[in-house]
């Protein structure tokens, strides 16, 4: 078997300390790595607009995260935790739904049946067992959903993540978060500021905005020794049609698309790829982007550093190559880059831009 084809192909060295446990004292303060097709520059991420084209179209996604993650109360009188994913009957975040699919702990403890009580905002009953945690969960509550969220939930920050104060839960959400839906952070935005978006916009350079809600098929690692055995979940998305006609003249023109992270790569390329066009309107992909892809939108890349054997490290393989993506997080480790969720940055050109 190849190596890019197991997942025993996409391990680096990690060292523990380099996980980012707490965000940068700035937004644009990360450090930003430019891998490109002949070597490395280390950058400050707010120097990124030095590193764009006039002409470029760098797509952002606008999801906000919601506040998930709910703790309550079994009716044997232990503690469970929920993490809410999406309603049942829909991957799009609807407030007006009454049953959700969610993770739970402890999952051998939450059967069919069982109860959660959330103080006096009301229950949930779980009613369905899916695999690995996932429950479905019928609620009954006191108050609107979204109420009931400000009250009981909380942003669910990643659990490395040491501190859970009001302001890492401020700086779990971009600048520019708009529609709720997300379960995580679409963490390469988290770097930008008003200030920043507007130096790019005044090089000449589009931003269009477009919606991926964060799921499953994104922060689940892979556990399959194959590639091939591994199962995506899938994740809903909106391209609004100013988005589609803006990056299909863009394309037309031969500028670049740039995008603002692995979830803006995944609506694009799955949007094409279902579609053999950029087609406005909602839409799923549970496309797995892995080594063989071909690339039919993105030219560049920006993304956090990502952890070793997860989905994420296999999609930016699949964008740069397998070898110059692990060369490049060998080079990360060795200049101290902070790596995950509150981490610093990695700008990726091709050969084709």
């Amino acid at each position: 078997m190849a190596a890019e084809d197991s997942i025993a192909g996409y391990w680096f060295d990690l060292p523990e300390e380099l996980i980012a446990q707490s965000p940068a004292p700035e937004r644009d303060a990360s450090r930003l790595m430019i891998v490109g097709p002949h070597g490395y520059q280390h950058e400050r991420f707010s120097n990124l607009p030095e590193h764009l084209r006039p002409g470029d179209v760098l797509v952002l996604n606008e999801t906000r995260v919601i506040a998930a993650r709910i703790v309550g109360t079994r009716d044997s009188g232990g503690r469970a935790e929920v993490l809410l994913l999406h309603p049942a009957r829909t991957l799009r975040y609807d407030p007006k739904a009454d049953r959700w699919i969610a993770l739970t702990k402890p999952a051998r403890r939450l059967k069919v049946g069982t109860i959660v009580t959330f103080g006096t905002l009301g229950r949930a009953t779980i009613v369905a067992e899916e695999d690995a945690g996932i429950r479905e969960l019928q609620f009954a509550l006191n108050l609107p959903f979204e109420e009931f969220l400000a009250q009981a939930g909380s942003l669910p920050l990643p659990p490395y993540i040491r501190d859970p104060s009001p302001d890492a839960q401020a700086r779990y959400q971009t600048v520019f978060a708009r529609v709720p839906g997300s379960v995580a952070a679409p963490t390469a935005s988290l770097h930008y500021t008003p200030e920043l978006l507007a130096q790019i916009e005044a090089r000449g350079v589009e931003i269009v905005r477009i919606t991926l809600d964060v799921g499953l098929g994104t922060f689940r690692p892979i556990t399959a020794e194959r590639l091939d055995d591994h199962v995506m979940h899938a994740e809903s998305y909106v391209i609004p049609i100013e988005a589609a006609e803006r990056i299909a003249t863009a394309v037309a023109e031969g500028r670049r698309i740039v995008a603002a992270g692995t979830t803006v790569v995944r609506a694009l390329e799955g949007n094409i790829h279902s579609n053999g066009r950029i087609v406005p309107g909602e839409g799923t992909t549970a496309m797995f982007i892995r080594p063989g892809h071909r690339f039919a939108v993105v030219d560049a890349m920006i993304t956090n550093f990502h952890l070793p054997h997860s989905s994420l490290l296999v999609l930016v393989s699949a964008f740069a190559g397998r070898d110059r993506v692990l060369a490049a997080y060998r080079e990360a480790v060795t200049q101290r880059y902070r790596f995950f969720s509150f981490g610093d940055a990695m700008m990726i050109e091709t050969e084709r831009t």
